[in-house]
């Protein structure tokens, strides 16, 4: 039985080996991945709010959290933070700003900062496109992790940047870095459940690698549900359905006496009209 690991326990592996971390969506991808035997996972709030979540995934350190953009105020933040680790998760997400995360880290909470490509910020660093591939901006990346680092962050997310800048950056900072789409010099290596089964709709992203092709498995079950519910369909229509074992039948002597009731309560309905 594996233990689920605490910040100082994942704090102590840094530079000794690769974590694993996945963001999934559903329970059943968080049995899959207790299974499977995955480090760290980011997970929707539904989900990590989700008693059951704690019941399939008992050991896995999960992150879960808000953007800046919907969370409101730092005091909104700290009000959701306690309310998602009293339910079961283990730190928090947060996009916002410094003073944000540090207002959080000062209270205590284990909180995750983000650099590189961040989704809910991308207008400033030029859309959806790989950050710091020049030295300037790897400098500047540079910086932001240290700012996350003196800001209380235990970790960060480092998003499509080259391999080489996150790598020394890595080396130079005492919090971990989880990769997506960075390259191996990190402490963990995150990718999205979708990007791994095969399921990503639209652009799939350079760092994704599907280990399997659940569309077609998906298409393939949607048709074995559709070829199910014809044949029902075809034995209704045929009197193959329901057969014997399907039914419930009167014993023999009580078919009689119901028969005969019927008959008795005919003729009464008869007279009284």
């Amino acid at each position: 039985m594996r233990r689920k690991p605490t910040v100082a326990d994942l704090r102590a592996l840094k530079g000794r080996r690769q974590l694993t971390m996945l963001r999934y969506f559903s329970l059943e991808e968080a049995g899959a991945a207790e299974q499977a035997g995955i480090d760290i996972a980011s997970v929707p709030p539904e989900i990590a709010a989700d008693p059951r979540h704690r019941e399939v995934a008992p050991s896995i350190f999960t992150m879960t959290g808000l953007t800046h953009l919907e969370a409101g105020t730092p005091e909104d933040y700290l009000r959701w933070s306690g309310d998602a680790l009293q339910k079961g998760a283990d730190a928090i997400y947060c996009s916002g700003s410094l003073r944000t995360v540090e207002y959080l880290a000062r209270e205590h909470i284990p909180v995750v900062g983000h650099v590189g490509l961040v989704p809910s910020r991308a207008t400033w660093t030029g859309g959806f496109k790989a950050v710091g591939k020049t030295a300037e901006a790897a400098l500047r990346l540079l910086d932001e992790v240290r700012a996350y680092e003196s800001a209380g962050t235990f970790a960060v997310e480092i998003e499509v940047v080259p391999v080489e800048v996150a790598t020394a950056i890595s080396e130079r900072v005492g919090i971990l870095l989880w990769s997506m789409g960075a390259g191996p010099g990190c402490d963990a290596q995150y990718l999205f459940a979708n990007d791994i089964l095969g399921t990503t709709e639209g652009h799939v992203p350079r760092h994704a690698k599907p280990y399997r092709d659940f569309r077609a498995e998906y298409a393939r079950l949607q048709a074995e549900r559709v070829a199910a519910f014809r044949e029902f369909i075809a034995d209704v229509e045929s009197g193959a359905y329901p057969e014997d074992r399907h039914i419930v039948r009167l014993p023999d002597d009580e078919i009689e006496a119901f028969m005969n009731g019927l008959e008795e309560r005919t003729v009464d309905a008869d007279a009284a009209g």
